[in-house]
């Protein structure tokens, strides 16, 4: 009986501890930001992304997310300590600014309701113009600047509107930015050390 009563005292502590440490790091999908990135694309794709490709410490994945079909996933990690501390999620490509509105709008009441208040809003045009084509233009010019910042206990969630110039994901979109607030110091330390 002892001895049941031990194995059972260190599973509780065991778990406790598993919990606890699950729950300092930020998480995406319910996958704490934590780990080697081949470690975190491998969770992601039991989360149901497909994995696109790996270069240079970051990896692109696809899949539906918060409701988006065709959503572009980067996980970032600082290849010298191979820490996963950032995700960033594209959105699909929107050709109008009634689009990316909606897009920024409904994804910043969901993540207001999960979060609260965004701790930093900034939503406005370098000129002000009525017309959505205007708005449009100037989003490709970057004459826009469309943000909201979440600061939680673990980290930090962005989410705006960008031109986006990654490639073959290139346009306007919404973009969400999650950091893990302990990996996130891990890579800055690391980095500092390079200077």
């Amino acid at each position: 009986m002892k001895k049941l009563i031990a194995t059972f005292t260190f599973m509780v502590i065991a778990l406790t501890a598993f919990a606890q440490s699950n729950s300092e790091h930020l998480t995406f999908k319910g996958v704490p930001i934590d780990g080697t990135l081949n470690e975190y694309v491998a969770k992601m794709e039991n989360a149901g992304f497909s994995h696109i490709d790996t270069k240079d410490g970051v990896a692109i994945l696809s899949g539906e997310f918060a409701g988006y079909k065709d959503c572009i996933i980067g996980v970032m990690t600082f290849q010298k300590c191979d820490l996963v501390h950032e995700i960033t999620v594209l959105f699909p490509r929107q050709n109008t600014w009634k689009g990316l509105d909606f897009d920024y709008n409904r994804l910043k009441s969901m993540l207001s309701k999960k979060y609260g208040k965004p701790d930093k809003c900034v939503e406005k045009f370098v000129h002000f113009f009525e017309d959505d084509d205007i708005k449009m233009s100037e989003v490709k010019n970057n004459n826009c600047t469309y943000y909201s910042v979440f600061k939680i206990e673990n980290g930090n969630i962005s989410l705006s509107i960008e031109n986006v110039y990654y490639g073959v994901f290139d346009g306007c979109r919404v973009k969400l930015w999650y950091s893990d607030k302990i990996n996130s110091k891990a890579f800055e330390e690391a980095a500092i050390d390079d200077l």
